[in-house]
């Protein structure tokens, strides 16, 4: 074991295979939040299209088009829709954009799928008599939505989103299939270059349990924020 950690050392440090693990660290926080965000956007404009009372032609329309939405992202491998957004889509549609940003849209854009019903069952859980009082203030039906519905609503699904996040940190572990070195994939090249892997893989693993943990934290502390300021009101 020792010549082992030797190895990796010498890959690590002497060399500074470190400048790549930061890099893909990066690389990995940077798809996780920003997929993130773009997830948040898009489910919630989901969530909202699927609580509109069902009356008319043109919300049935736009429901249907969010069901085939996300049926398509929850029911395919996160790494097919890499593989279609980067090899196929990007240079069918003619779009020169890298590789980075690509992995950004696509876990946005599967992330929304699933937050979707995170946000919807969310704002179901908010007294619907708070939607009907600000419509009778007069706030239209997005505006009630934006700001006295999805506002309430969040708080009840923060340990969920915080699950979201978690699960998109260790799901960007597949970027690597279109050329982005991230995390998993600067600790594979360790490896790779000394043929010896129990260490860098070990390193990795624990290098994922701390940010998950880090995350775990913050969420945990969130919500204690939240519940500390509902109970000073």
């Amino acid at each position: 074991m020792g010549v082992k950690w030797q190895v990796f050392y010498d890959k690590f440090i002497t060399k500074e295979a470190w400048r790549t693990v930061v890099d893909g660290l990066w690389a990995t926080i940077e798809i996780a939040v920003l997929g993130l965000i773009i997830g948040i956007i898009i489910g919630t404009v989901i969530a909202m299209i699927k609580m509109i009372p069902k009356y008319k032609t043109a919300p049935k329309v736009f429901s249907a088009i969010c069901d085939v939405y996300v049926g398509f992202f929850r029911g395919t491998p996160i790494i097919s829709q890499l593989l279609i957004g980067y090899y196929v889509l990007m240079p069918a549609l003619g779009l020169n954009i890298n590789n980075v940003t690509v992995a950004i849209i696509v876990f946005g854009m599967n992330s929304g799928a699933y937050i979707s019903e995170i946000m919807r069952s969310g704002m179901q859980s908010v007294d619907p008599g708070q939607l009907e009082a600000a419509r009778a203030l007069g706030l239209g039906y997005w505006v009630s939505m934006l700001k006295v519905v999805i506002p309430q609503g969040i708080k009840n699904i923060l340990p969920t989103l915080g699950n979201e996040f978690i699960a998109l940190i260790k799901e960007t572990s597949v970027v690597s299939m279109i050329a982005v070195v991230d995390l998993t994939k600067a600790f594979r090249q360790i490896g790779d270059s000394s043929y010896e892997y129990i260490i860098p893989y070990t390193i990795l693993a624990a290098v994922y349990l701390v940010i998950v943990f880090i995350i775990s934290r913050g969420i945990k502390l969130l919500e204690r924020r939240l519940a500390k300021v509902d109970r000073s009101h």
